[in-house]
């Protein structure tokens, strides 16, 4: 079983330097050097639960062409057995040129989630935890720096990848204080 969704579009764009004050007392503004042009970048990502091991690619766009590539690259990492693809419903995930190359590769099997219950995709969990090591804090230049570091993200997490368990842990069993006897 893969958990899969995509993330984005993460935008490409640099930080000024930060605002400062001028020799007289006043404060400079710095411009935002932000766009939503072309250079946008979408990731694909796909969670293995039984060992936590994850798989991403980064995208000039979302659509059913760059899905396909990466249903194939599932595939290619799970070179045995049947693979049940768990995501959402996004119209890409079951347009007619999607559900046709499934047809050609019979070992994959879509089971989308109900409307409006992402939660469900544990993908989603792993997604917080991938923008922290590899979004969170980073000004991007262009889009080749994105695939970098993701890349460079997915690789760390993937070395100290665990099973994915459903659920919240057991909270941990009190142990009893140590009770102190004060004599006068």
């Amino acid at each position: 079983m893969i958990c899969a969704d995509e993330l984005g579009p993460v935008i490409p764009r640099t930080f000024p330097p930060a605002p400062a004050w001028s020799p007289d007392g006043h404060r400079i503004k710095a411009e935002l050097d932000y766009s939503r042009g072309p250079e946008k970048t979408w990731v694909y990502g796909g969670l293995r639960p039984a060992d936590g091991q994850a798989l991403t690619m980064t995208a000039s766009s979302r659509n059913s062409v760059f899905y396909q590539q990466f249903l194939q690259q599932v595939e290619d990492a799970n070179p045995t057995g049947q693979i049940w693809i768990v995501t959402d419903n996004l119209s890409s995930h079951n347009s007619v040129s999607t559900r046709t190359w499934l047809e050609d590769h019979p070992r994959i099997h879509h089971a989308f989630i109900p409307v409006g219950a992402c939660w469900l995709n544990l993908q989603e969990g792993w997604w917080r935890i991938f923008r922290k090591a590899a979004l969170a804090g980073r000004s991007f230049a262009n889009p080749g720096d994105i695939a970098y570091a993701t890349a460079l993200a997915t690789s760390q997490l993937n070395s100290r990848a665990k099973p994915w368990i459903w659920g919240r842990p057991a909270p941990p069993t009190r142990r009893l204080r140590r009770r102190y006897v004060y004599r006068v």
